[in-house]
């Protein structure tokens, strides 16, 4: 098994809202000295058998990974699925469900931002998006920058496209309850994805955990790209609490725009169980 420090297990192609092509991605994981990848896009599992090829090519391990969208407490958290049968039909089907609004949402959101005087915004972020399924904010953030309203990506978000933002449409994901059971029934491991990012009370973080707990989830992203040295120590200790595993990645969509590169993240505490032990061998 790889050292910890060679393990990103959180990262995004064009596939879905990432910048580089699943082969791009793993040549630039392994040149940052990854040894042990997933891709986890955005509900879609499109890029993964070209990456697959890919880090074998670089004697890289590679595990099967997705991020589904999913509807929680009136908002939207993410979960991790690892490990699965990429064929499973029941999984497949439940991504497709949630693909299929992506483009009417798209429209609804340009509309939006048209009426706040930026018009051109749909052809604009559709031309970000490789796969058209699933055009998503962060193709209509990189169009934003690039006609220069706003500085970057980040910024983008929280002028225009977050929750009470004039670019901000809401949209049906799917339950977790239905996310962490498509990804069991496919043989699968579910981690939530970087709980930091949830603005959750104390008490609503601690609701979310017990529902994924209950439904079968398994593990917790305690390393991510996006938390901060004290957020890693805060969720490593409610992994151990919660009895999950402990996930690690950098949550890579590209160069200019990510929290940290591919593989540039701090180890996993040492007391916690990584959740790469629970994968099928």
């Amino acid at each position: 098994m790889p050292s910890v420090s060679t393990i990103d297990l959180h990262c995004h192609s064009s596939a879905s809202d990432g910048v580089l092509s699943a082969t791009d991605l793993v040549r630039r994981a392994a040149g940052n000295g990854v040894e042990f990848l997933s891709l986890t896009d955005h509900d879609t599992l499109q890029g993964l058998s070209l990456a697959s090829k890919d880090a074998a090519g670089f004697g890289m391990r590679f595990v099967n990974g997705v991020e589904i969208s999913c509807e929680w407490g009136g908002g939207q958290v993410h979960i991790l699925g690892y490990a699965f049968d990429s064929s499973d039909a029941a999984l497949n089907r439940g991504l497709a469900d949630i693909r299929s609004g992506r483009v009417d949402r798209a429209r609804r959101m340009a509309l939006d931002l048209e009426k706040a005087g930026i018009p051109g915004c749909f052809e604009g972020a559709m031309r970000y998006a490789e796969n058209r399924e699933l055009i998503n904010r962060a193709h209509f953030a990189r169009y934003l920058v690039e006609i220069g309203i706003c500085r970057d990506v980040r910024r983008v978000f929280d002028v225009y496209l977050i929750p009470g933002r004039p670019g901000y449409v809401p949209y049906r994901w799917a339950s977790v309850k239905d996310a962490v059971r498509w990804i069991l029934d496919a043989g699968g491991v579910a981690s939530i994805a970087h709980p930091g990012r949830y603005k959750f009370s104390r008490n609503r973080l601690h609701s979310f955990f017990e529902e994924f707990k209950d439904g079968g989830g398994q593990a917790l992203e305690v390393v991510s790209g996006s938390h901060s040295p004290d957020e890693i120590v805060k969720f490593g200790r409610l992994a151990a609490e919660y009895n999950f595993a402990a996930s690690c990645g950098s949550d890579f969509h590209g160069p200019d725009e990510s929290y940290s590169d591919l593989g540039r993240i701090p180890p996993i505490p040492a007391a916690l169980t990584p959740v790469w032990e629970m994968f099928r061998k």
